[in-house]
């Protein structure tokens, strides 16, 4: 799945627009937590504690927009963002959203192609058709033998921690 904030992708072209996906989550800090970052923002600096709480949220937020865009069959999200707000005083809303497309790689002969584009293209090219038989679990390509999510597509994006 690729996402991208921009509304295209180069060396891709978008066949399919399948509408807005999205992905939310409301987030408080738990009492300690609020407790460690009062003491520590006397003394300036970062608050861990709170860094690692937006964090998780925009992982989780992610996943599951990413969900919702493999659910609609796209294999892209376009023009993604992040939202965020408060409710109340105590809790904090997340929202990444984008557009989810099909989006094919351009191939060699195409304007537009990029380096990228290319390749993927030709792996495709390369690949058995629809319909013919399919390595088994525990065999190179086969269920198992990868970073996929479900269906058998790449996993969902996985932010680094600093």
């Amino acid at each position: 799945m690729i996402i991208v904030t921009t509304n295209e992708i180069p060396g891709y072209r978008i066949e399919a627009v399948l509408g807005e996906v999205m992905g939310m989550t409301v987030r408080s800090a738990n009492f300690g937590a609020n407790i460690t970052a009062s003491f520590r923002s006397i003394g300036g600096g970062e608050v861990t504690e709170y860094t690692k709480i937006v964090y998780e949220s925009r992982n989780e937020v992610m996943n599951r927009m990413w969900q919702q865009a493999m659910e609609r069959g796209a294999n892209a999200i376009i023009g993604m963002r992040f939202d965020t707000g408060d409710m109340g005083q105590a809790f904090t809303e997340v929202c990444a959203y984008g557009t989810a497309v099909v989006a094919v790689p351009l191939g060699e002969d195409e304007p537009g192609a990029t380096p990228q584009s290319i390749a993927i293209s030709r792996q495709r090219a390369a690949a058995p058709p629809a319909g013919a038989p399919q390595p088994g679990p525990g065999q190179p390509g086969g269920p198992g033998a990868g970073p996929q999510g479900p269906g058998g597509h790449q996993a969902p994006p996985q932010p680094v921690m600093p």
